[in-house]
C-alpha cells in the first residue's frame, strides 16, 4: 500500500489499518504504519498499553530478577553483610516494588509514542464482524465499530491452563497471577522448566524460598547447547534448587495449607504454592475468527505466509499468536515487516537468520547461531574457543566470576557459526559477537577479535581470550 490513499478508500474505511494489541508486535507495526503516513487505530484489551510483555511477562520478571540478583550479590559480599546487615527479610512483595516502578515508566514512555505518531487508541475487547470490521466492547458494556482496509493481529499469548487444574484455588498460580502473590512462601513447586519456569526458579531460590523445579523433559532447556544446559543445571543444583526431570502430573490437589502434586511416576510432593508454567496459548479465542474464515490451531496460533499474511489476505498476524520464536524482540521486528508489506505491497524484508536468545536466569544465558550438537549432526568441521569469566579482570572486580563465553567457528574459513554465553550480562555480551556474525563474507571471521583492541578491563575482552583459545587449537 502506498502512502497516498485514493478518496474511495478514505470514505469506505474509518482507518487505513487497525492493529489489535499494543505489545511489542503491535507497537512495531503501528509505529511503522503511522510513520508511513497511514491512519492507524490500535485496540488494546487491557486498561493500559504495553501488552503482556510490559505488564505480566518480560518487564516485570526481568525487573524482579534484577532485584534478586542484587540481593544475592550483597549477601555474598562479606563487607556489606558484615557492616550493613539486613534488618528484615527481603520478600517477593518487596522485589515487586521495583517491577511496578519500571512498568509505570514503560507505560508512560510508550503512550507517548502513540500520541506523537497520531495513533488512535481504543481500549476494549476486539472481535471481527467481517474481514474489514471490528466491534470493540469496553468494560463498561458499551461498544463501538471500526473498520480498516488492513488489520494486524498482535494479541500475544497467555499461560496455558489445563482443564484439570483449579487456577482459582488460593495457592495455584500461573506466570501472570504470580505477580499478585502477597505471601512469602517457604516452599514453591514450579511445574514446567522452560524459560519462564527456570527464570522464576532463580528468583524464588534467590529469595531463600525452597524451590522444586519440575521438568517434563529429560534435560533442562534442551534447545540450548548442551554445555550451557549442563552449566545452568549445575548452578541450579548448587544454589539448592531441586530439579525433578521426566516428571508429569497425574493430579494437582489444592489444600488449605498449599498444594499436593501427584506424579504419574507414583511420587508425590507438597508445597506452599504452585507456579504452573508449562506452555502458553495464543490470545485468539475472543476474536470471532470464524467470522472471517480463520481457524487457529489447538494452541490458539494462526498460520501465516512469509509476509505474515493469514489465509485472509488483508489480515496479518505477528508475535506470539504465530508461535516460534515467541520473543519480544522478534515480535517487534515482525510487526515492522508486516507493516512494510502493507505500505509497499512487497515482501523483501525478513527477520535475521540467527535470532539471539536471552534467558534471564541467575546466572543468565544467551545464545546465537548453531550449537555444537547441530554442527556435529550436520558434519560441519568446527572448532571451539572458550573464555572463563573467572580469568577476566573485570569479572574479578565485579565479583561475578561464574560463567564463560564459547565461540564456535569453521576450522577452515574461520567463519563464526555460533556463540554461547553463560554468566552475568550474558544477554548484553552476546551482541558483540552477533554483530560480527551478521557481516557478509570474510568479515565474519573469528580473527576479528584477535586483531581488534578492547577496552581493559571489560567483559568484552572474553571475545579476545576465546578467539585466541580457539585459534590455538588449529593445526
Amino acid at each position: 500500500m502506498s502512502k497516498h490513499k485514493n478518496n474511495s478508500d478514505k470514505k469506505q474505511y474509518d482507518y487505513d489499518a487497525i492493529v489489535i494489541g499494543s505489545g511489542p508486535g503491535g507497537e512495531g507495526a503501528s509505529m511503522k504504519l503511522a510513520k508511513g503516513g497511514l491512519r492507524v487505530a490500535v485496540v488494546e484489551k487491557y486498561k493500559e498499553i504495553g501488552g503482556g510483555c510490559t505488564h505480566w511477562g518480560t518487564i516485570p520478571s526481568k525487573a524482579l530478577r534484577h532485584s534478586v540478583s542484587q540481593l544475592i550479590e550483597i549477601n555474598n559480599n562479606a563487607f556489606f553483610s558484615r557492616h550493613y546487615p539486613q534488618t528484615k527479610p527481603f520478600t517477593f512483595a518487596d522485589a515487586l516494588t521495583h517491577s511496578e516502578q519500571v512498568i509505570s515508566k514503560q507505560v508512560m514512555m510508550r503512550r507517548g509514542f502513540y500520541q506523537r505518531n497520531n495513533c488512535e487508541l481504543h481500549f476494549g475487547e476486539a472481535s471481527f464482524v467481517d474481514k474489514h470490521t471490528l466491534i470493540i466492547k469496553s468494560e463498561d458494556g458499551s461498544s463501538e465499530q471500526i473498520s480498516a482496509k488492513d488489520i494486524i493481529i498482535a494479541t500475544g499469548s497467555r499461560p496455558y491452563h489445563p482443564d484439570d487444574i483449579d487456577f482459582t484455588a488460593r495457592h495455584i498460580y500461573d506466570s501472570d497471577t504470580i505477580l499478585s502473590l502477597n505471601d512469602h512462601p517457604q516452599h514453591i513447586a514450579i511445574y514446567g522448566a522452560g524459560v519462564i519456569g527456570s527464570e522464576y526458579a532463580s528468583i524464588f531460590r534467590g529469595l531463600g524460598v525452597k524451590t522444586d523445579l519440575i521438568n517434563t523433559q529429560d534435560r533442562l532447556l534442551s534447545f540450548l547447547d548442551t554445555e550451557m544446559s549442563d552449566a545452568i543445571s549445575y548452578h541450579f543444583r548448587n544454589s539448592g534448587i531441586i530439579l525433578r526431570h521426566d516428571e508429569a502430573y497425574e493430579k494437582i490437589e489444592a489444600t488449605e495449607q498449599g498444594v499436593v502434586l501427584h506424579f504419574k511416576s507414583g511420587k508425590k510432593m507438597q508445597a506452599d504454592c504452585l507456579l504452573f508454567a508449562n506452555g502458553r496459548t495464543g490470545n485468539t479465542d475472543t476474536l470471532n475468527l470464524s467470522h472471517v474464515g480463520l481457524t487457529p490451531d489447538q494452541r490458539g496460533q494462526l498460520t501465516i505466509n512469509q509476509h505474515y499474511q493469514t489465509e485472509v489476505n488483508n489480515i496479518y498476524a505477528v508475535g506470539d499468536v504465530i508461535g516460534y520464536p515467541s520473543l519480544a524482540s522478534a515480535a517487534y521486528d515482525q510487526g515492522r515487516i508486516a507493516a512494510h508489506v502493507i505500505l509497499t505491497r512487497e515482501g523483501q524484508k525478513k527477520l535475521i537468520k540467527d535470532i539471539p536468545t536471552g534467558i534471564y536466569t541467575i546466572p543468565e544465558m544467551s545464545s546465537v547461531g548453531k550449537t555444537e550438537q547441530m554442527l556435529t549432526q550436520q558434519k560441519i568441521p568446527y572448532e571451539v574457543g572458550r573464555a572463563q569469566f573467572k580469568d577476566l579482570a573485570r569479572s574479578q572486580i565485579l565479583g561475578c566470576e561464574v560463567g564463560s563465553l564459547k565461540i564456535l567457528f569453521h576450522r577452515e574459513s574461520k567463519e563464526i557459526l555460533g556463540i554461547h554465553c553463560f554468566g552475568e550480562r550474558a544477554a548484553e555480551i552476546i551482541h558483540i559477537g552477533q554483530a560480527i556474525m551478521e557481516q557478509e563474507g570474510k568479515a565474519n571471521n573469528i580473527e576479528y577479535f584477535v586483531n581488534t583492541t578492547f577496552n581493559y578491563p571489560t567483559m568484552a575482552e572474553a571475545y579476545r581470550v576465546a578467539a585466541l583459545n580457539g585459534l590455538n587449537r588449529l593445526f
